[in-house]
């Protein structure tokens, strides 16, 4: 097993793969009261066609949402969120567009939770009729994401942004994709993805890692490692798809969406450190001690504001969202920021400051080192355990390098106004 310390803290992680490909990660943090167990596989919505045996296979879109969905359905008839309600835990599970998790979490019964978790991931019962009975639920879960304006708008942007990717459908796809399913697709799906070596396993929190691994190893120890399919790769163009898009919604506030899409096939620096320095350069341009930032306020043009930093195979995308009573000022003021970046030393070093106490008081709380730890395996395959360390070591020059070397221009922007 081995053992990496997290960034100079008492905090440790072990790691341990299995023979058949499993990977585990466990944190112990005995000064916690509560654990948190997630149960992954990396697959999600990104891949729509893979092959394997000269054999191709194309399933339906949505497939890996329903197929999460379908995993609570056991042959015995238990629902596991009864089980695990019942056992004084809670439970979820969610599916994102590059894996699928199957969580619980509680103060009590950790050795029963992971079994229990272990073996219903690992024992899917699917029928033509509760196939065909979860297509109604989805469609409706579909449909109602569709009427939150937030979430149209982002799909729109995606829409904007993406001439082919899979990022720019709906996790959960369509309803005429998904009435399409079979218990065969999803049987296809999981036969290929759900299988150890494309798989992880990671506590967090108030537990012992040789209870834990001895369980794990007992409960999978008749699951086999076999040769992973053959993903097909979505060619995807450097530009963007569409420049600029006006919508209407049901909303009584104007809301802004803009997606800047870089390509990194000549950004020299890895991907944990373009990471860093993108967050850090969107940081420094629209954070909430940027000129924009005050300058938007001073004009009362801001009601509320998200950004994000997006991954895929041979790009970053940023994304920002905005509320704002009057929509084109907002867009000119943030065209007017990418149109003349101006960057700052004093201001990268504050910052670096406050994300370094920020990291400190994340190793605090079980949650938060959870949902980084997790962020860390599905995008870099690994824990990063110094990220303090990079933080420190992040120097203005190399931001200035970077600014030099993206295109700024190649944005796309979705304005949506009330329907009225």
């Amino acid at each position: 097993m081995k053992k990496i310390n997290l960034d100079g803290l008492d905090r440790d992680c072990f790691i341990e793969t299995l023979e058949n490909g499993l990977d585990i990660f466990m944190i112990p943090m005995v000064d916690k009261k509560n654990y948190f167990i997630s149960y992954a596989t990396r697959f999600g919505s990104d891949i729509i066609e893979f092959s394997r045996d000269n054999k191709k296979f194309k399933p339906p879109l949505g497939i890996a949402h329903f197929l999460e969905h379908k995993m609570f359905e056991q042959e015995d008839g238990i629902d596991p969120f009864t089980y695990f309600s019942e056992s004084g835990t809670d439970s979820n599970a969610s599916t994102s567009f590059d894996s699928t998790q199957y969580i619980c979490f509680g103060t009590k019964n950790f050795k029963s939770n992971l079994k229990y978790l272990l073996n219903f991931v690992n024992d899917p019962y699917y029928t033509d009729e509760n196939v065909e009975k979860e297509k109604g639920i989805i469609a409706e879960e579909i449909n109602m994401y569709k009427d939150i304006p937030d979430f149209e708008l982002e799909m729109k942007l995606r829409e904007c942004i993406y001439h082919k990717h899979p990022r720019r459908i709906d996790i959960a796809g369509t309803v005429e994709e998904i009435n399409k399913i079979t218990k065969e697709d999803l049987y296809d799906c999981y036969n290929n993805f759900y299988v150890p070596n494309n798989m992880f396993i990671l506590i967090v929190g108030n537990f012992s890692k040789e209870e834990a691994l001895n369980i794990i190893k007992e409960e999978l120890k008749d699951k086999k490692k076999i040769d992973l399919p053959t993903v097909k790769a979505v060619e995807e163009k450097e530009s963007v798809n569409k420049k600029e898009l006006s919508i209407k919604g049901n909303i009584e506030v104007p809301k802004v969406a803009l997606g800047l899409k870089i390509p990194t096939k000549d950004l020299k620096l890895n991907d944990v450190e373009l990471d860093l320095y993108l967050n850090m350069l969107f940081t420094l341009l629209f954070g909430a001690s940027s000129l924009f930032r005050e300058r938007v306020r001073q004009q009362k043009l801001l009601l509320g504001l998200s950004t994000e930093v997006e991954s895929i195979e041979a790009y970053k995308v940023f994304y920002l969202m905005a509320s704002t009573p009057d929509a084109d000022k907002l867009i000119t003021e943030i065209k007017n920021v990418l149109d003349k970046v101006k960057l700052d030393s004093a201001s990268f070093e504050r910052i670096k400051k406050v994300w370094i106490a920020n990291e400190v008081r994340i190793y605090d709380n079980v949650e938060m080192v959870v949902n980084n730890s997790y962020d860390d395996i599905i995008k870099y395959g690994d824990i990063i355990p110094n990220r303090m360390e990079l933080i420190r070591k992040m120097k203005y020059k190399k931001l200035e390098d970077l600014v030099k070397n993206i295109d700024f221009k190649n944005t796309s922007i979705v304005k949506m106004n009330p329907n009225k």
